[in-house]
């Protein structure tokens, strides 16, 4: 079975299941986000901003530019969220805490030595 999406792409193949948009490849085989996706800045710098775009309205703070490998990124964002009593994520090299949290997140990253920024607006 196999159904398109109302611009005519192949969206979902049996073959293949979820099907990319860009590539019309299967998702599992798709290069185009991890394409797309900019590295993050090597200035030495984390960034932590407030955004809402997406997310229907809703505040989420996003760590950018943190160092270490993603289990380094892990433990962080367990560590963030534990002090901030909420959920979030870990994903394509930035931590997302759900609220608005960007005080506290600030605060405890720069005890942890590194130079943080407010970025956005």
């Amino acid at each position: 079975m196999k159904s398109r999406s109302p611009t005519g792409g192949l969206v979902y193949s049996t073959e293949g299941g979820r099907m990319c948009p860009g590539c019309r490849r299967p998702l599992a085989q798709c290069n185009c986000s991890k394409a797309a996706t900019p590295a993050a800045p090597a200035d030495g710098i984390v960034r932590v901003l407030r955004e809402t775009k997406g997310r229907g309205g809703k505040a989420v703070t996003v760590v950018r530019g943190a160092p270490g490998d993603a289990a380094a990124l892990a433990k962080l964002g367990q560590e963030l969220k534990a002090t901030c009593g909420s959920g979030g994520t870990v994903r394509d090299g930035t931590i997302e805490v759900q609220g608005d949290h960007v005080d506290k997140v600030m605060a405890l990253l720069q005890q942890r030595g590194l130079k943080v920024k407010r970025a956005g607006g």
